[in-house]
């Protein structure tokens, strides 16, 4: 079981190694990386790639590891005896089943996905790590050990909000995807938008890269952005002339698809100024 990209998902061979590595090891792939750069999709597109079903965890802030295998919902059973209902019979009734539990219950391989873990409590990753450790947990309202009926393929995401547990991090394969280059950023760009014209391509994503680079900047633009913002320049119909900046036009076309707070708009406002004003 070998994963090597797809038609959709432009893999570099660093981050295969990592899948594939993972996949070999039995062990969780945690992925970090500035957001927006695909990390969440490299899960979807490790499940198509090797044709197994995805399971999809979003972690919130609220989110409790326990969430993931099970709940147990006292209040409806309690309010079903009072009214006489014969469902409080069976406990069963009230448990609800949990992303680990329907991966783990699949009569087939699967992808699961555990979004952004690092949104949870600083707890949420050690109190998976004997489930994640020993494929089965324990669910003790009915007195039944949940066992994977096959591994899962486990990818972690992070975008590096805080710093995840060592006991965690020791479990699991680590891969950082950087931001990608010219080259490789220009290959992602084609299967989003087929055919786009070389000399607007260049021309946008030298500007895309001169941004990123801007000293000041409080939020990079990502992949994920300069996609978006390369399809509002073919909507426009706009050519690569149209996008020279210098003096007053500091901003660049369209920008509000790559800057996406007011600090960085008015860093880019004051260059205009002072090109403006000959400083």
């Amino acid at each position: 079981m070998q994963f090597s990209g797809t038609k959709d998902y432009v893999a570099t061979d660093d981050l295969t190694v990592a899948v594939n590595a993972a996949v070999a090891l039995e062990r969780p792939l945690l992925v970090k990386g500035e957001p927006g750069t695909g990390k969440t999709e490299l899960a979807m597109q490790v499940a198509r790639g090797l044709g197994l079903k995805m399971i999809e965890w979003n972690v919130k802030s609220t989110t409790k590891a326990q969430q993931g295998l099970y709940e147990y919902d006292a209040v409806s059973r309690l309010r079903d005896s009072q009214l006489g209902d014969e469902r409080v019979h069976d406990i069963g009734n009230y448990i609800k089943r949990g992303k680990l539990w329907e991966a783990f219950e699949s009569d087939e391989k699967v992808v699961l996905l555990i979004d952004e873990i690092d949104k949870a409590d600083i707890e949420f990753p050690n109190d998976l790590l004997q489930e994640l450790d020993k494929m089965e947990f324990h669910v003790y309202e009915t007195g039944e050990t949940i066992k994977a009926k096959h591994r899962p393929i486990i990818i972690i995401t992070s975008n590096n909000e805080k710093e995840l547990p060592d006991a965690f991090l020791r479990r699991c394969f680590f891969h950082y995807i950087r931001f990608p280059e010219m080259e490789t950023l220009k290959k992602i760009v084609e299967v989003h938008h087929p055919g786009i014209k070389e000399a607007l391509l260049t021309t946008a994503l030298t500007q895309f890269f001169e941004i990123r680079e801007t000293a000041g900047l409080k939020k990079k633009p990502s992949t994920s952005e300069v996609i978006d913002w390369l399809k509002l320049l073919l909507a426009e119909d706009l050519s690569p002339e149209d996008l020279k900046r210098g003096g007053a036009n500091a901003l660049p076309k369209l920008h509000g698809a790559l800057l996406k707070n007011e600090q960085d708009v008015h860093l880019f406002e004051r260059l205009a100024f002072m090109a403006r004003s000959g400083r």
